[in-house]
């Protein structure tokens, strides 16, 4: 079995007004989830901040993708959601060419992985991997030459709510290569989508 379906039950999905529902039911269980709702990267701090009492956060999210914007997949396990990984376009979230860690290292039309969000009771069950083999073949069905994440390489052991952009192993394993490292602990990593019909 490839390393991307080592959980064949995840059926991923990308996210549709339709499914609006099904990110607020997994959203429910994460309170950083349901404050910031994709919005850091898209929103100057000022609003974002504001948007996290507010809600604007939210009503951002719905109506970019009851847009038709892309914002990120669904994971399914049997037909109930269980979890979130944010990928779009790196060019759609300005916060990431601002940041002194997570800025650009060129200008390639990149997608990036931004977050992961998961249900409590399927935390630490396996299902990093096959979401990010998803965000690579979505990306890849978009044209995007490469996608992009920026996991956390830490010594120690680490909180969930710390690794909400995930861990640096997987993303390797998966075939992703460091392409640079401006932090002692957040590498940026990139995987080619140009080769192959198959992404990962």
């Amino acid at each position: 079995m490839p390393p991307g379906d080592r959980d064949g039950t995840l059926e991923c999905r990308p996210v549709a007004p339709e499914r609006l529902g099904d990110v607020e039911t997994v959203f429910a269980g994460c309170a950083d989830a349901g404050r910031c709702w994709c919005a850091f990267w898209r929103r100057e701090r000022r609003d974002y901040n504001a948007g996290t009492r507010d809600g604007s956060n939210r009503a951002l999210f719905r109506d970019l993708v009851e847009a038709g914007e892309t914002l990120g997949l669904l994971g399914y396990r049997d037909g109930a959601p269980v979890a979130w990984c944010g990928v779009a376009p790196r060019a759609e979230q300005p916060r990431l060419s601002r940041s002194r860690n997570l800025a650009p290292v060129d200008d390639a039309p990149v997608w990036s992985i931004t977050c992961f969000v998961t249900t409590k009771a399927h935390r630490r069950t396996g299902l990093l991997r096959p979401l990010v083999t998803a965000a690579a073949r979505l990306a890849r069905s978009r044209g995007a030459p490469a996608l992009e994440a920026y996991p956390i390489d830490a010594a120690r052991p680490l909180g969930s709510g710390e690794i909400y952009t995930g861990v640096l192993r997987p993303f390797l394993d998966l075939g992703f290569r460091e392409v640079a490292r401006r932090s002692p602990t957040r590498p940026i990593v990139r995987l080619d989508l140009t080769r192959g019909k198959d992404p990962i």
